[in-house]
């Protein structure tokens, strides 16, 4: 499937990490999103119900990343995919967690993780 609804660069202050002050204190994570779907009838229709509602995926990304907090944003990257992939109409996502500010004892702009997970076949 080449049809994609991207989401770039998705702000969302959470409190993900492996120290302890990282459950306490929020950070900044961005987050990429791409789903994976035919969009051919939305671009026949022009009507909303046809295709993924990019508007309500963004505010379900939000509420998921700024949500329970976890150790790793390998766990972020794939509870987003979870999400994503629960809409029927979504055949593969692709996720990327980026913690520009991560605690590594080196200078460097982003640390990320991205995961690609696909509805299993019926």
């Amino acid at each position: 499937m080449t049809d994609r609804i991207d989401l770039t660069g998705m702000e969302v202050c959470a409190r993900h990490g492996a120290l302890g002050f990282e459950k306490t204190s929020p950070q900044l994570f961005r987050v990429d999103v791409t789903a994976r779907l035919d969009l051919s009838r939305p671009s026949r229709t022009d009507d909303l119900s046809d295709t993924l509602d990019y508007a309500a995926l963004a505010a379900e990304v939000r509420e998921v990343v700024g949500g329970e907090s976890h150790t790793l944003i390998e766990r972020v990257a794939q509870t987003v995919a979870d999400a994503v992939l629960a809409h029927n109409r979504v055949h593969s996502a692709v996720v990327t967690v980026h913690k520009p500010h991560a605690p590594v004892g080196v200078a460097l702009d982003d640390v990320s993780v991205t995961i690609e997970r696909s509805r299993p076949a019926p």
